[in-house]
């Protein structure tokens, strides 16, 4: 009985596919190719731009000479500074600078202070007067026998976060580098 079943249903199956098949019209004919649809296109020569239609004027009013006698002067003095008018745009990404920091402390960590100074420095340009990044900073350039730079950092990193969480630790490191640095003068200016 199931097998009864199963051959009717693979019949009807078939017989329903047939008749759709058949239900195609036939033609001798091909099937006609893509046609674009029709578009508007104003009458212009063949050699004429059809972006010559959307063109802007940029031309001042007529009365503008009128209304505003001082602004070629403006312009001349625009185009005579020395920045020629144009100000630098630099990138603001916080999260990179976030990510450079968490990198350049992992550095620190295993003692590369040239790597972790490198990504520090990163950190800086997509975030400037970053609070850690600029204190790290410093700590890499004492670390490196760089007292200068250190310092400076670190006295930048005490104008942005007077109070800070590493504001003590900025204060101790800046009087151990002005003390080292007076000893070393000292030492320079001893008679030998």
């Amino acid at each position: 009985m199931l097998m009864f079943r199963l051959a009717l249903l693979i019949l009807l199956g078939s017989g329903l596919a047939l008749a759709q098949v058949e239900q195609l019209p036939r033609s001798d004919k091909p099937p006609e190719k893509n046609q674009a649809p029709p578009r508007y296109e104003p009458e212009r020569s063949k050699a004429e731009s059809s972006s010559k239609s959307t063109q802007i004027d940029l031309s001042p009013p007529d009365d503008d000479v009128k209304n505003h006698p001082y602004s070629g002067a403006a312009i001349v003095d625009a185009n005579a500074s020395d920045d020629g008018g144009v100000q630098e745009m630099r990138p603001w990404d916080p999260h990179k600078a976030a990510k450079d920091i968490e990198v350049g402390n992992f550095y620190f960590k295993r003692k590369n202070y040239r790597a972790a100074l490198l990504r520090y420095q990163e950190a800086l340009e997509y975030k400037p007067n970053d609070a850690e990044a600029t204190f790290r900073l410093a700590q890499c350039f004492e670390k490196l026998n760089d007292p200068t730079q250190a310092a400076a950092r670190y006295q930048a990193y005490l104008k942005i976060l007077p109070q800070g969480p590493y504001a003590l630790e900025a204060h101790q490191a800046l009087d151990k580098l002005e003390g080292a640095d007076k000893n070393q003068k000292a030492e320079q200016t001893k008679p030998k």
